[in-house]
């Protein structure tokens, strides 16, 4: 019997005929990455794949590595498996890797949403044999309503929060849902001003993505030229002091996590808006079925539930365990990255 195309290992996920790991958390000698988010791209491999959108943003967070660029839908040979990849619809730059030897093919997500958010190239269906997913929000609970409608209510608790004289500080993570939220705020309400650690990586992405004008919170910003504006900061700026300065304010994070009732009570956020760059139930669901593959591999995320469901439903679907754990460890990353 023939090894897995694709095994996992202390090291990350392996393919051994062409000895590459996808997204490996140890260092290795030839790595394909998924996206920009620290759990998936780490630093000390000895080269790196990616989409070429995602060289400047991995570059900015890892320093000086030897990377290669690939286009969307480019196959590449290594020992005769073809590698190629697709969009996730993740964050910018974020992609699926098709992995085919001897006719048979395996895709794996690594994060993946397949809402169009204007920032990330959409979603693509990838037809395979053995489909490698997250499920982060992997329960029936999670449930986004469209991007419009929060980015509405957003924008409506921004123009409240300025008639009231009280600045909007609201939060995530640097990569990602920052510029997902910056490309859909309306700038008629008012100014939108930035955390360093957002504006840095704003201006790693404004090369590749139209962005609104923000201006970056210095030492030598008034109090007053901020108040009724909106700032964009990351969540460990959370109850610091140089938060503490903007007072009066009202605080909102946008998370999957606040679908859960009382998250936003527990860290301590006045707003909450469901908005993440991941699958919810339904968009799993939808996403394993169109791909026709008949043997699902669960991880990070609610794998034991999901997975069940899925045989259930008659796949063949197992968990695997790895060391990627969607939005927690993002913001956790993130967290890491900016001390």
């Amino acid at each position: 019997m023939n090894p897995p195309l694709l095994q996992f290992n202390n090291k990350g996920i392996y393919c051994a005929q062409a000895d590459v790991y996808i997204d490996p958390w140890r260092p290795v000698k030839n790595a394909i990455i998924t996206h920009g988010h620290a759990d998936h791209s780490r630093w000390g491999h000895q080269n790196y794949i990616t989409h070429h959108t995602n060289i400047p943003i991995i570059k900015h967070r890892l320093g000086a590595i030897h990377v290669t660029g690939k286009n969307w839908n480019e196959t590449f040979t290594v020992n005769n498996v073809k590698f190629s990849l697709h969009p996730a619809g993740h964050i910018i730059g974020s992609a699926q890797v098709r992995v085919e030897y001897k006719g048979e093919v395996w895709v794996f997500t690594g994060d993946y949403k397949t809402e169009d958010d204007g920032i990330a190239v959409p979603y693509e269906v990838v037809k395979c044999h053995t489909f490698i997913t997250e499920c982060t929000f992997g329960l029936p609970v999670f449930k986004w309503a469209p991007q419009a409608e929060v980015m509405h209510s957003i924008n409506q608790w921004w123009n409240e929060n300025k008639a009231e004289g009280k600045t909007s500080i609201l939060f995530g993570y640097s990569l990602g849902k920052a510029q997902r939220l910056l490309k859909h705020l309306d700038t008629n309400i008012g100014k939108i001003y930035t955390h360093g650690a957002i504006e840095n990586m704003n201006n790693v992405i404004r090369p590749m993505v139209a962005l609104p004008e923000t201006t970056l919170i210095t030492r030598d910003t008034n109090k007053e030229d901020i108040s009724g504006n909106l700032v964009l900061a990351p969540p460990s700026a959370h109850g610091t002091t140089w938060i503490r300065k903007m007072a009066p304010f009202v605080t909102g994070t946008a998370s999957g996590w606040m679908a859960f009732r009382g998250a936003r009570r527990r860290r301590a956020i006045d707003k909450g808006f469901v908005l993440s760059d991941h699958c919810d139930w339904d968009g799993l669901l939808s996403s394993i079925k169109a791909t026709g593959a008949e043997k699902i591999i669960c991880t990070h995320g609610y794998t034991d539930i999901f997975s069940k469901y899925l045989r259930e439903l008659g796949y063949d679907a197992r968990t695997e365990m790895t060391q990627y754990e969607g939005e927690n460890v993002e913001m956790k990353k993130e967290e890491d990255l900016e001390k």
